[in-house]
């Protein structure tokens, strides 16, 4: 019954599913290409045979670089077939694996259009990223007998309260699942908790992530080209919290310090320059080139070069933490070597989090006002900053090795399925 009423909601919520599309096409009118495949109509030519991994994001698409190239590695007679839901997603696969994967994205939870995606693709075996669970397409795939594996998987206790309240869903969702790689000891038993039956601590394999090198090259020759100024990287920043960083600019009242201000979504980079011109705060898009002294911000209007951002900065804020969103990952900043401060939310991303605190790589604060004592107490004392640095490389190199775990899951869940 539940799973009937399920469908139900689902179709009954087409439209609104429909009108979203077309609100965010409005700024990104990439939303609109594609569309057939959002309800399981693909043109994309199909290998004999086929791995399929599932991120739905940037972010999960780029977490998942060392594992799809382990996949290949071990399993090179198959192809990969990558699917997301958003089109920065599917831009960023482009970006990092180039024609070496099929990209697709991941049908709606219709069953009709699950059934379409699996009838089309008919993949050995699929891995799901983090925390991607959706009742008719784990139900699908176990019907074909198709295992699943959730890899490098998370589960705040926020969400978890989430599924919990619908056990008739979400139990046999989870229980679907053939294994779950889980980040951390406490995401392995909330998801164990909510009915998954084989799960597995295997650490998180953004630390497996190597940065690129020619990202890496692009930061040290901005950093050449702005010589000994001093630079703070406000990273992947979400509404409202422009505000507050900016708050904290002004509190610290450091004209020779010059504020890299990223957007996390690029919808927003014009709202954001916006919100810097009626502040008249003197800034410089990344798009329109580098800052001279002249200018107090650069606003990084471009997608793709986080880790040219972290190599540049001197110590970098975690979007997403001073504003109850749950935080943004600080592993990527680590991998650079570059130490961070965070706000009081991190739910999404807490043992990472803890562990960088306590490996000294990283300072939470409460509020913009604590941001701006954080940062003018790094550049007051820039030998402690140093410490802050070679902390964070040493514990983005002690957390590696999640990949080589996961793997190893993965092909005794699928072994063991047949």
């Amino acid at each position: 019954m539940a799973r009937l009423l399920y469908r139900l909601v689902i179709y009954l919520v087409t439209p609104l599913i429909l009108l979203r599309l077309l609100w965010r096409a409005r700024k990104q009118p990439e939303y609109l290409q594609h569309l057939g495949e959002r309800w399981g109509f693909y043109r994309t030519p199909v290998p004999p045979k086929t791995i399929w991994v599932h991120a739905v994001s940037v972010g999960e698409t780029r977490a998942a670089q060392p594992l799809i190239e382990a996949l290949q590695a071990a399993w090179p007679q198959h192809r990969i077939l990558l699917t997301g839901m958003t089109p920065t997603g599917r831009a960023a696969g482009s970006e990092v694996y180039g024609g070496r994967v099929n990209q697709a994205y991941l049908p709606y939870d219709y069953p009709a259009a699950v059934d379409r995606f699996f009838r089309h693709f008919s993949p050995d075996f699929g891995v799901l990223m983090e925390t991607e669970i959706w009742p008719n397409l784990l139900a699908g795939a176990r019907a074909r007998g198709i295992p699943v594996i959730l890899a490098n998987a998370r589960l705040s206790e926020r969400s978890a309260r989430g599924y919990g309240k619908l056990p008739v869903l979400a139990q046999p969702a989870f229980a679907a699942l053939s294994a779950v790689a889980a980040q951390t000891p406490g995401d392995a038993a909330r998801i164990a908790a909510l009915g998954a039956g084989s799960v597995s601590v295997c650490g998180n394999l953004k630390f497996d992530v190597t940065p690129a090198p020619e990202k890496i090259q692009l930061g040290r020759a901005w950093r050449e080209a702005l010589g000994q100024r001093p630079v703070w990287l406000a990273a992947s920043t979400r509404e409202g919290e422009e505000e507050l960083v900016l708050a904290a600019w002004h509190e610290l009242a450091a004209p020779e310090v010059l504020l890299v201000l990223v957007p996390r979504h690029p919808q927003r980079f014009a709202e954001v320059a916006g919100l810097l011109a009626r502040e008249k705060i003197s800034f410089i898009r990344r798009s329109d080139g580098l800052p001279g002294q002249e200018a107090s911000v650069w606003l990084g209007d471009s997608m793709g070069e986080m880790v040219a951002y972290y190599t540049l900065a001197d110590i970098a804020f975690i979007g997403g933490s001073l504003l109850p969103l749950g935080g943004q990952n600080l592993i990527e900043a680590a991998a650079c070597g570059c130490p961070v401060v965070v706000g009081p939310h991190t739910f999404n991303f807490l043992q990472a989090t803890a562990d960088a605190i306590a490996a000294g790589a990283a300072r939470r604060v409460d509020d913009a006002h604590g941001l701006a004592a954080a940062i003018g107490k790094a550049f007051g004392e820039m030998g402690e900053l140093g410490e802050m640095r070679a902390a964070a490389a040493r514990f983005a190199a002690a957390h590696r090795g999640a990949t080589a775990r996961t793997v190893a899951l993965i092909r005794s869940a699928i072994t063991g399925s047949r």
